[in-house]
């Protein structure tokens, strides 16, 4: 008994020492798009640089997959000039509120 004592305490105390994930705000992430509108808000967009290819829409994508994808680009494990420049430029809590804002803006269908 007094092993498992021991044990719920150590627990206790560690869930107050772990940090909380902080989960992104979609209000402040709304305030940070401007930097994304102008790809990713236009429909049926296609972009020549570096090469042509149609831009992906963002509303209701999972946060967890967008967050990963801005960590990528800011770590250069994925590669183009645009998307690298801007997730450079972010915050860790910057893509949480951006990922957290375009998981609940689906407008629809894709293009």
């Amino acid at each position: 008994m007094k092993h498992i004592t021991k044990a719920l305490c150590a627990s206790v105390l560690m869930a107050w020492v772990l940090p909380v994930h902080a989960a992104g705000d979609p209000k402040a992430g709304q305030l940070k798009t401007s930097m994304c509108a102008g790809c990713h808000g236009i429909p049926g967009w296609r972009t020549a640089y570096p090469s042509v290819y149609s831009v992906p829409r963002l509303g209701g994508q999972h946060a967890d997959y967008i967050v990963a994808a801005l960590k990528a680009y800011k770590d250069g494990e994925r590669d183009h000039p645009s998307m690298k420049g801007i997730a450079g430029s972010l915050s860790e809590q910057d893509m949480e509120d951006l990922a957290a804002y375009y998981e609940s803006s689906y407008s629809g269908p894709a293009n």
